[in-house]
Parts: C-alpha cells; sequence; structure tokens
C-alpha cells in the first residue's frame, strides 16, 4: 500500500537522519531572519498604526485640499468617505498582494521576491509623503494601496522564505520572527506618532517617509544571503547552489543529511509540479491542511484584535485619562504585544505550536468575557475602566502568544514543497478578506449589541480552540514530509495502487541514496545488508 510504505519510508528517514547533531544558529540565518523582516512585517505592523495619530491633520489636509479646488469646504459626509477609503484600500492592497504573489515567488524565488517587493515600499513611501505638497490626496489613497499590496507580498514570501532556510529544531522560533517584527512596527509607528516627534500639524508626512528606511536596508542586506536551498534544488534543480546554501545557513561542511531530506520531500510529493490554488482545493491529500490553514488564518484576523482599537480610545477616556495623555498610554498596547511575541518565539519549540494556539485563542475568549462584563458595568463603578484596560492588555497578550504568528509558521510546515506558494497564496486571501471584513461589519456589530459586541470574537475563539484540538497535529521537530503523514487518516488515503507508488518512490534508488548518510552511523558492509534486507521485504508488501 502506498501510504504504509510511504510511512515506513518517513520513519527510515527520521532514524537515519536523526543520527546528525542538533543544528545551531548562524549569524547567517539570524541576519536572514531579521533584516527579511525588517523589510516586511516590520513594515505590516508600522502600517497598522501609523496612520492613527495624525488622522486629524490628514483630514484638515484633506479638506483644505478640497476647498483648493473647489471653493468650498468638504461636506462631512465626503470627509469620512476620503478617510475611510484611504483607511481600508490598504486591506484592498493587500489582497491584491496575496493573489500575485505565488506567481512572483514561483519567477523570482523566495528572497528575489522579497528584494523586488521592496521597491513598492519605496514608491509608496515617495507618494505618502510628497501628497501634501502636491496637494493631492489621491497619492495618499494610491500609496495606501500599494503598501498595501507590499505588506501582502511579504507577509506570504517572508514566513515562506524563514521556514525553508530554518533548520527543523528551530522553524518554529525563526518563523515567530516575523510575529515580532509585526509587533515592533506597530510600537514603532505609535511612538513615532507622538506630538513631540512626527505626530502634529507640520512634519505628519515624515512618518511615511520612513516606510522607505526598513525597505533599503533590506535591499542593501539581502542580496548578499542565500536564496532558499530547498527552492533551488526542488524547483531550480541548482544542487550545487542548494549544497552552497545549505552550509551558509547551517554553518557546516558535512550538509549531506539535510539534501538527503530535501531529496526524500521531493520523491514523496504527488507531483513534481507546483500545483495552483484550484488544484490545491481539489487534490483530496492535502484537503484538510488546506481547511485548517483556511480556518487558523481566518480565526487570526476574526479573533477581534483589530476591532479592538475601535474601543481603546473611548475606554481609555472613560477611565479619566486625559486626552493629551492617552498616545502615551497607547504605547503600553505595542508593547505589550512585542513582549508577548517575543516570549512566543523563545518556548514554541519546547511548548509545540498547537497548545499556544490553543491557549491563545481560549485566552482570548475568557478575557473578551471579562471586557464584556466590564464595558457593561463602566458607568456604574469609577474603577471599572481600569479593568476594562487591564482586560484589553490581556487579550492582546493572549493573542501574541500564539495565533499572532503562529498561523504563518503553520501555512509554510503542513505543505509540501509543491503546494506551499498556491497554500500561501489562499492563507494571505483568507487573511485580508478577513481583515476587510472586521474593518467593514464591526462599526456595525457595535451599533447592534452596543458593550456585548466583543461576544462574536469570543464564539470565534472558542470554535477555532475547539477546531485546532480536534484536527491539528503537532508539527513540532517534524520533517515536512511527515507533517504532510500525519493527515493521511483523517483524508482517507491511506489506500493508492502499488503501480502509483513505485512511480513516486522508486525503492532501490531511495534506500540505495540513504548509504551515504547510513555510512557514518554503521559500517559499509551492515549498512548494504540492512538495505537488501528492506528491499527484499517491500517485494513481500
Amino acid at each position: 500500500m502506498y501510504f504504509k510504505r510511504r510511512q515506513y519510508y518517513v520513519i527510515l528517514s527520521r532514524s537515519v537522519l536523526s543520527s546528525k547533531p542538533s543544528a545551531h544558529l548562524t549569524g547567517c540565518l539570524l541576519s536572514a531572519a531579521f533584516f527579511g523582516a525588517l523589510g516586511s512585517s516590520f513594515l505590516y505592523g508600522y502600517n497598522l498604526s501609523v496612520v492613527n495619530a495624525p488622522a486629524k491633520d490628514i483630514k484638515a489636509f484633506y479638506n483644505l485640499t478640497w476647498l483648493s479646488r473647489y471653493g468650498e469646504p468638504a461636506a462631512a459626509e465626503t470627509l469620512t468617505l476620503l478617510w475611510s477609503v484611504t483607511v481600508s484600500i490598504f486591506a484592498i492592497g493587500g489582497l491584491v498582494g496575496a493573489l500575485v504573489v505565488s506567481y512572483l515567488i514561483k519567477v523570482l524565488g523566495r528572497k528575489g521576491t522579497l528584494l523586488a517587493n521592496n521597491s513598492l515600499a519605496v514608491i509608496a513611501a515617495l507618494l505618502l509623503a510628497l501628497g501634501e505638497k502636491a496637494r493631492s490626496f489621491e497619492m495618499l489613497i494610491i500609496g495606501r494601496f500599494i503598501i498595501g499590496m507590499d505588506s501582502g507580498i511579504s507577509l506570504s514570501a517572508l514566513p515562506m522564505y524563514l521556514g525553508e532556510i530554518s533548520p527543523r529544531e528551530w522553524r518554529g522560533s525563526i518563523g515567530q520572527v516575523n510575529a515580532v517584527f509585526i509587533c515592533l512596527g506597530v510600537f514603532t509607528g505609535q511612538l513615532l506618532g507622538l506630538p513631540e516627534i512626527f505626530g502634529h500639524v507640520s512634519v505628519w508626512n515624515f512618518l511615511f517617509v520612513f516606510l522607505a528606511v526598513p525597505a533599503l536596508l533590506q535591499l542593501c542586506t539581502l542580496p548578499f544571503l542565500p536564496e532558499s536551498p530547498r527552492f533551488l534544488l526542488m524547483e531550480r534543480r541548482d544542487e550545487a547552489r542548494a549544497e552552497k546554501a545549505f552550509k551558509v545557513f547551517l554553518g557546516k561542511t558535512d550538509v549531506s543529511a539535510e539534501l538527503e531530506e530535501v531529496h526524500a520531500e521531493s520523491r514523496a510529493q504527488n507531483t513534481l509540479q507546483m500545483a495552483s490554488a484550484l488544484e490545491l482545493f481539489r487534490n483530496r491529500a492535502v484537503r484538510w491542511q488546506t481547511i485548517t490553514v483556511i480556518v487558523t488564518m481566518a480565526c487570526y484576523q476574526l479573533c477581534g484584535l483589530n476591532a479592538i482599537w475601535y474601543y481603546t480610545n473611548g475606554i481609555f477616556e472613560a477611565a479619566g485619562f486625559n486626552k493629551a495623555t492617552i498616545p502615551y498610554i497607547t504605547l503600553s498596547t505595542g508593547g505589550i504585544e512585542t513582549l508577548a511575541a517575543v516570549a512566543s518565539g523563545l518556548v514554541i519549540e519546547r511548548i509545540g505550536r498547537k497548545p499556544l494556539l490553543i491557549f491563545g485563542f481560549s485566552a482570548m475568549a475568557v478575557c473578551f468575557t471579562l471586557l464584556t462584563i466590564f464595558l457593561h458595568f463602566q458607568d456604574s463603578f469609577s474603577w471599572m475602566p481600569y479593568l476594562s484596560f487591564i482586560s484589553i492588555l490581556a487579550v492582546i497578550a493572549s493573542f501574541c502568544s500564539g495565533p499572532g504568528g503562529i498561523p504563518f509558521v503553520l501555512t509554510g510546515e503542513l505543505f509540501e514543497q509543491s503546494y506551499r506558494p498556491a497554500a500561501f497564496m489562499v492563507a494571505g486571501v483568507v487573511n485580508w478578506l478577513s481583515n476587510f471584513a472586521v474593518g467593514l461589519l464591526f462599526p456595525f456589530i457595535q451599533n447592534a449589541l452596543q458593550t456585548y459586541a466583543f461576544m462574536v470574537f469570543v464564539v470565534v475563539c472558542v470554535l477555532g480552540a475547539v477546531y485546532l484540538l480536534i484536527v491539528l497535529p503537532e508539527t513540532k521537530n517534524k520533517t515536512f514530509v511527515e507533517i504532510s503523514q500525519s493527515f493521511s487518516k483523517i483524508n482517507k488515503i491511506s489506500q493508492m495502487p502499488d503501480k502509483e507508488m513505485e512511480d513516486v518512490f522508486p525503492m532501490d534508488y531511495t534506500l540505495c541514496n540513504y548509504t551515504s548518510v547510513s555510512t557514518s552511523v554503521l559500517p559499509n558492509i551492515i549498512t548494504q545488508v540492512y538495505f537488501n534486507s528492506c528491499n527484499s521485504l517491500f517485494s513481500l508488501m
């Protein structure tokens, strides 16, 4: 049977590869994670918060521009519409970026896509920074759309790149760098938006000039780092460059085990061609992996963290904080995000992905329930708003402990190479559509349910936690082939013709290929006898 043999093959791979020492973090790997995230996820987080501080000044600029063009101030409805478009078109740009990313990474590679994406960030920075000088609010709207495209591309290309260059012992921790830099970007946007820095009328456009700085830093450093060795070996068939890339990233001279692991994944795939999104949905072998990514990414956005910002300023004002001090208090939310994301990155390889996700969503459900209670009684007790504020911080910490970054890590782990680009495209589309839906629908939910609005997110968090508890296997310290194998039962694909098995796994070639790896552990003669016995065993199945 196909998967019976495949399962034996996976066990054999694990036993052979387990003889190599544990991987360690190298300067090249850390540099790729740092500079890759700096010009990608950092910019995404920065753009989530950067428009909040100068909102009044930008609206005043819109009104002044309208007055100079048409000889009368803009109507309140027109001004609101222009501002809403400016904010929400970021998500539309992200959706477009997510739709084209699978094509880009096939043509340009993972690193090449990240490098080309910097051009979008620089163009957006120029449009956003010069819009005021040109008296054109259209430039700001177009700039927000372009920086949204940049974020849509980077949020798929970066996790894929980090997942493919990291040894499996560190794949989760390196993947969480994406979440840490999103939080750092949010915090930096809040910090630079303070009135003492760029958060006042005369210099607010410098907030957008800053967009070009991380992009240029990435553009100056990433070319000196290798491309993903998995991409080079499996998609470009360039074993020499792949071997060199493995050596640089892993900091060792013998990478035969890593090369063989990639060859094993290549032979284990159902197809050697890059699958499309349509093929991803049609293929029963990856059905529950696809459903899991869709559910996890939808919960990532629909769990309510973005919507919580609708209530933040009102809660702070109700708590008795002076309006002038609210920007400084808001910094605490960005600080909590960053600390929680860092803590998650430190423990993810010990605790695992599944427990952190389930804990994060469950804790968010509890905190949202408490927040609803505190909001309901906010006018009854003078100290109740402070509890609401603490609940908000707890929601943010719960989100960043797992749901804030692990969905991107999982998307790269649940699929083998040929399905990974399509999987990231699907995940990106779900991410940005859900983001847009929250921004569009939450005001109506808030008007209808008042203080009970957050109970909608309680339901989402509980359902997400229950689904992950039942369906998601733990992916910690597993190869991509092993992770795919763990879904074989739920996908109901344990039966396959032997002929197809032989097409995918030429058994003599597959097993004998391990001789070069195994001889470091067993004498040559024992190794040969062992694999001859295995071949005889397979011939009897």
